[in-house]
């Protein structure tokens, strides 16, 4: 009796096409069914693409709600509270720290004006400036955040040009 050896096996297999044998059509699908290296490029290419083009938009975006945020603590929180301390001390503070603690020359005050009892920081972390009077509001106050700390754009409580004129 002969033995067959390994390699006439693996001919009969592929030649046969018999059930359980394994034929060379099968093996050649299993390496055409997976993704080719260009392939695989083309979609990080794509990718790369939408995502330079999307990445600067969001960026942005964020840079834009902290201005947002900003604008709306000098306009919104901050100038009650300054507002209000005026209205019970019948003059305006003369640091943000007298709307948590009560100034010595103060005696209507009703404070603390702020809840939590603390004076915010702006967006970038960085306290807000006031002064009194103001520079820009003479007869009133100046409130402002520095802006974000690449730019030389403080965002405060006084009319800038391009709000004058779009007025």
């Amino acid at each position: 009796m002969k033995i067959p050896l390994k390699n006439e096996l693996l001919k009969k297999q592929v030649s046969n096409g018999e059930p359980g044998g394994r034929s060379f059509k099968n093996r050649k699908s299993k390496i055409v069914n997976g993704f080719t290296l260009v392939e695989i490029m083309l979609v990080v290419a794509i990718i790369g693409i939408l995502a330079a083009l999307v990445i600067p938009k969001i960026a942005g975006k964020s840079e834009e709600a902290r201005e947002t945020a900003a604008h709306a603590d000098i306009y919104g929180g901050l100038k009650s509270a300054i507002d209000q301390f005026e209205v019970d001390s019948g003059h305006y503070p003369s640091s943000l720290e007298d709307l948590i603690q009560q100034p010595r020359n103060s005696y209507n005050w009703h404070g603390p004006y702020l809840d939590p009892a603390q004076i915010p920081l702006d967006p970038w972390q960085r306290p807000y400036n006031y002064s009194f009077p103001g520079k820009h509001n003479p007869t009133g106050y100046d409130l402002w955040s520095g802006g974000p700390p690449e730019e030389n754009n403080p965002i405060g409580n006084w009319p800038t040009t391009t709000q004058n004129q779009n007025q």
